[in-house]
């Protein structure tokens, strides 16, 4: 029963992100326009969702102790970054945030930060060099 109640709560918010996505303004000229993106990411999470509404897990486990306070501790902090991201600005917050996420998966503290910093200046470079879409570095300084 916990499946197909998960796969209707991702079917309904899949149809509204898919839905919401098709008002989106942008300043920038795209061909797809800014909406392609989200409305792209709805098919697969409504199609996943069906899945687990018409072909539930017989007998699902739930998790509990550690992983689930690592699942809750993610999903925690994915919800900060976004609610950060503006403030801190995109290098330090997604810096933050993967060296935390690392750390939740095991890896250790220097190859956290390592990729982390990796992570962060490569995705800076994607968005903003390449496909043109500026991001705030540090507050306050560059924008």
């Amino acid at each position: 029963m916990s499946d197909r109640i998960a796969g209707i709560v991702i079917l309904c918010l899949s149809i509204w992100y898919g839905y919401t996505a098709g008002s989106y303004q942008a300043g920038f000229t795209d061909p797809l326009g800014p909406a392609a993106f989200p409305q792209m990411l709805s098919v697969p999470a409504a199609l996943f969702s069906l899945f687990l509404i018409f072909r539930p897990d017989p007998k699902p486990d739930w998790v509990t102790g550690i992983p689930a306070l690592r699942q809750v501790t993610a999903v925690g902090l994915l919800i900060g970054y976004a609610l950060f991201l503006d403030e801190l600005g995109f290098i330090l917050a997604t810096i933050v945030a993967v060296t935390v996420l690392a750390r939740l998966l095991g890896a250790g503290w220097l190859k956290s930060l390592v990729s982390a910093s990796a992570t962060s200046i490569l995705l800076f470079g994607v968005f903003d060099l390449v496909l043109g879409l500026p991001l705030r570095v540090v507050p306050g300084i560059f924008s």
